[in-house]
């Protein structure tokens, strides 16, 4: 059914719809419309069976959830930035017991300084967490792929962040494609855990582990993640026949067939560059884009075989590394590993900015001629920094730099000297 819904409602539906048991919820935007929406419907019955659980903290969200999980039922929680990072170390325990719980990741900017804007800092930081990472384009596939997360991380048992823009995403409303209960139901098959404490069966889970096994430990979940590169095209296709869609994968591919210059990039920015190619397709430019779904785990294999006629891959990411640059760029480097191409990192968008088709159009041309840098920051206004920079060289106590910038761009009245 074809709806008119903010994307963070949606998501909502689409996880009332997978018939989740446990909801544990601590409001952090831009998720919080996504568990105010499922607090409500279970409130008012029409989630049911489904217990609600209001706690105090990130860390207790993610903790709650490992508990329900580790008893046999279906676990959901969301988060965003500063409250990810708070709910870590749980976030490590619940794939190393290989429980599968499905978290969306509102993707948002970590600070210091404070930042309520969009970028991927924050799920990106657990790229090693032992948790797979899909990253959704629209509102749409956002929908579709929570319920594909729900079967693959209860196949695997291992557990999964679906990772939506927060604001570009979450507080946009977009026309989607609401299934049916029925739809979900022939899709999803009731939670049937791998291990469950039973008062009738007792068992240990989490127990100490030494070096003679901890290896094997960590081991496993590489190993099931490795399965999951089978599975997920395999869930993708799955998906199509019960809901008559495309959505989900490991990689999509636009106007890539012919493309001597491919551009490689996760979530709704990837419009925005989509966008962006058409216009540069009309004026003759072999241009194209390389989407990344799934980040964990990293389907090489795929983006090899998608640049291997390309003559150059740019890499936009809306995240940094401080110290070495790229975090996506890594990865894909892995993949061209043997393949001589001209490789560039773009660094863009970071706390919200605005990445723009003027500036993209600039940007592809650049790489076009092989006139970047080998990373570049969009839009990084140098006077600013430099300023700054000096300011540090030639005063001892030159004062915080985000205030100084700031003051510098105008944004507060005050002015250093």
């Amino acid at each position: 059914m074809l709806k008119q819904i903010e994307g963070s409602h949606a998501v909502a539906e689409a996880i009332a719809l997978c018939r989740p048991e446990v909801v544990c919820a601590y409001p952090i935007s831009p998720q919080t419309h996504i568990v105010e929406a499922l607090g409500e419907m279970v409130k008012s019955g029409e989630l049911t069976p489904c217990e609600f659980i209001n706690v105090e903290s990130e860390f207790a969200a993610m903790s709650v959830a490992i508990g329900a999980s580790a008893t046999g039922a279906r676990a959901y929680t969301a988060t965003a930035s500063q409250g990810l990072l708070y709910m870590v170390e749980a976030v490590y325990n619940a794939s190393g017991l290989g429980l599968p719980i499905v978290m969306t990741v509102a993707n948002r900017a970590i600070g210091a300084p404070i930042n309520i804007w969009n970028d991927h800092s924050d799920s990106l930081s657990q790229r090693d967490s032992g948790w797979m990472q899909l990253f959704a384009e629209t509102n749409q596939e956002a929908l579709d792929l929570h319920i594909q997360a729900f079967k693959l991380a209860e196949e695997l048992s291992l557990p999964v962040m679906v990772c939506m823009d927060g604001f570009i995403l979450t507080h946009a409303y977009e026309q989607v494609d609401m299934p049916t209960q029925r739809q979900v139901d022939d899709y999803l098959p009731p939670y049937e855990p791998r291990q469950v404490l039973d008062p009738r069966e007792p068992v240990s889970i989490g127990a100490m582990v030494g070096p003679e096994a901890f290896m094997e430990v960590r081991y496993l979940a590489h190993a099931k993640q490795m399965q999951a590169l089978e599975r997920i095209p395999q869930l993708a296709a799955e998906f199509k026949q019960v809901f008559g869609r495309d959505s989900g994968g490991l990689t999509h591919t636009y106007r890539g067939e012919d493309a001597e210059t491919i551009i490689i990039a996760m979530g709704s920015v990837l419009g925005t560059i989509k966008d962006t190619i058409d216009e540069m397709r009309a004026d003759g430019h072999k241009i194209g884009v390389l989407g990344i779904t799934s980040y964990r785990p990293f389907p090489l294999a795929q983006v090899r075989a998608a640049l291997h006629n390309a003559k150059r891959v740019v890499v936009l990411e809306k995240s940094l590394a401080v110290g070495i640059g790229g975090i996506l760029s890594t990865d894909v480097r892995m993949a061209l590993s043997g393949i001589h191409l001209h490789g560039y990192t773009v660094v863009a968008g970071l706390g919200g900015r605005a990445i723009t088709r003027k500036s993209l159009h600039k940007l592809f041309r650049e790489a076009e001629q092989d006139a970047l840098p080998a990373l570049t920051f969009l839009d990084l206004d140098w006077e600013v920094v430099n300023k700054q920079l000096t300011r540090e060289r030639v005063m001892r106590r030159s004062g915080p730099a985000a205030e100084n910038m700031l003051r510098d761009i105008g944004t507060v009245a005050s002015k250093i000297a």
